[in-house]
């Protein structure tokens, strides 16, 4: 299983981005698919873990200013950051769990919020 992820870019506090994460296998046979961050010098933080129901876990420090969703045609995991803050400044990366398989990650992309 492949994953790309994509959407990273630098943004003013308040602002907002979109992250893709694009798999190579059809999404609804994937367990789990997770969003994590990472920023330097700290632990990996897990963010948002969507079942293959659709259902959604946000993390304390994100919820209710992000946003889980897929495109299923074209097996596409989002992440909708709104009302960033320079402390969601991290490399996100998706991860994605198959039970039996194991779990794949995609490449990071950076995302920088200016205070």
């Amino acid at each position: 299983v492949q994953l790309q992820a994509s959407g990273g870019g630098l943004v003013q506090a308040g602002g907002s981005l979109r992250l893709a994460c694009a798999t190579s296998r059809k999404i609804l046979t994937i367990d789990y698919m997770r969003w994590y961050r990472q920023n330097r010098g700290k632990e990996r933080e897990l963010v948002a873990t969507m079942g293959s129901g659709g259902g959604v876990i946000y993390s304390a420090s994100v919820r209710g200013r992000f946003t889980v969703s897929r495109d299923v045609a074209d097996n596409t995991m989002y992440l909708q950051m709104d009302n960033l803050k320079p402390e969601d400044t991290a490399v996100y990366y998706c991860e994605a769990e198959i039970a039996g398989w194991g779990q794949y990650w995609g490449q990071g992309t950076q995302v920088t919020v200016s205070s």
